[in-house]
């Protein structure tokens, strides 16, 4: 059976090991023009043994920003600033994909000069999002009610889908990945409890899921299907959503990825954000449905991760939160060396504490 510190074969290129690191929104982007730092790559650097690093969300467009301090990739200013970063982590060995992000209705009007966020479907919900205030604070609000994406805007998306792609191949990344999950504007489309539409793209789970699959076709378009994944989090409550039907289109979703030949089906647990855990059979079908690259993320520790790659369910493992304390976290795991304990209070914004400032096992004093 396959460990955590064996070699994968994804399509696009061999990952050293099969711990991953998974995409962490960080808020460190120089604003106004939502551009990494070099911060951002003394960051991504640090942790570049990890088996493939997944960038935090990158937003696709001005349009789908919804957090202060996210990068983005629509820029000819982010391509550069992004192509320092990829080159600086393939130098030390190590591989990146981006991810593509548009948050749809999790954003604020501060954000978007004073117009609301998009989404399936113009519902009220319960969801929060951060901007800066007037002394540049970051602070915490309410997302207000979006509007409802028009049919005859959806080319214009699909487009910014694609230039982001296109974006995302200069700056020399190694893959993109598509974000499906986390209640953004893709599971907005693909959820019951938040698509309400009467047109083909709501109503059964084919229409939901038209959207996501047009930008899962429009990005492979750009690239190739070995070199796209995408991320789902099927029965997630997370940011005023609540798939609670969510694992059939989970499962109809993973059928439509394998036909593609999409080059992994990331899966984001929904227990580390209060939804139910996933059980043994939906694991199960899950990998009837996609026989390619599966990676698995959520609350994951070791002994888990070693059930479900024993089992089959899953090739890598994304860890998230102990990558943040942890540069060096494949290291600790094959080694099983103590972890580094995050520092809450700096996860989101700020500067290099509690970013760049936790040690690795090099640094740390012998007894």
């Amino acid at each position: 059976m396959p460990a955590l510190h064996d070699s994968l074969d994804l399509p696009a290129f061999e990952a050293g090991n099969r711990v991953f690191m998974a995409p962490m929104t960080r808020m460190r982007a120089l604003e106004p023009a939502d551009v990494p730092t070099d911060l951002h790559r003394e960051y991504y650097v640090q942790r570049a043994s990890a088996g493939l690093i997944v960038t935090e969300g990158v937003q696709i467009s001005p349009e789908g920003k919804g957090y202060s301090g996210a990068p983005g990739i629509h820029s000819d200013e982010q391509v550069r600033a992004w192509r320092e970063i990829t080159d600086a982590v393939h130098a030390v060995g190590g591989r990146m994909s981006l991810q593509l992000w548009h948050v749809g209705r999790i954003t604020h009007p501060e954000v978007h000069g004073g117009e609301p966020g998009i989404s399936a479907s113009a519902l009220p919900f319960k969801g929060r999002t951060s901007i800066k205030n007037s002394e540049g604070d970051v602070i915490s609000v309410e997302a207000p009610t979006p509007r409802a994406l028009e049919v005859d805007e959806i080319p214009r998306l699909l487009e910014d889908y694609r230039r982001a792609t296109r974006n995302a191949r200069a700056a020399g990344f190694d893959m993109v990945e598509i974000h499906g999950a986390n209640g953004y504007l893709l599971q907005q489309f693909m959820s019951s409890s938040s698509n309400v539409r009467e047109d083909r793209y709501g109503g059964s789970i084919e229409n939901r899921a038209r959207l996501p699959l047009e930008v899962v076709d429009a990005v492979v378009g750009e690239w190739d299907a070995g070199h796209v994944g995408m991320r789902l989090s099927p029965t997630i409550k997370f940011e005023g959503l609540d798939d609670a039907d969510g694992l059939d289109m989970g499962i109809y979703m993973a059928e439509q990825l394998a036909a593609r030949e999409l080059g992994y089906f990331h899966l984001c647990e929904p227990d580390w954000a209060g939804g139910p855990s996933l059980d043994d059979d939906f694991r199960t079908a899950l990998r009837a449905a996609f026989p390619g690259v599966i990676i698995a993320a959520g609350n994951y520790t070791t002994d888990k991760a070693r059930r479900v790659m024993e089992a089959g369910w899953a090739d890598a493992i994304a860890f998230g939160r102990p990558f943040i304390a942890n540069p060096d976290l494949p290291a600790r795991l094959f080694t099983g060396a103590a972890l580094n304990e995050v520092d809450v209070d700096r996860v989101y914004g700020g500067g290099a504490a509690g970013y760049t400032d936790y040690p690795t096992l090099a640094a740390q004093p012998i007894g």
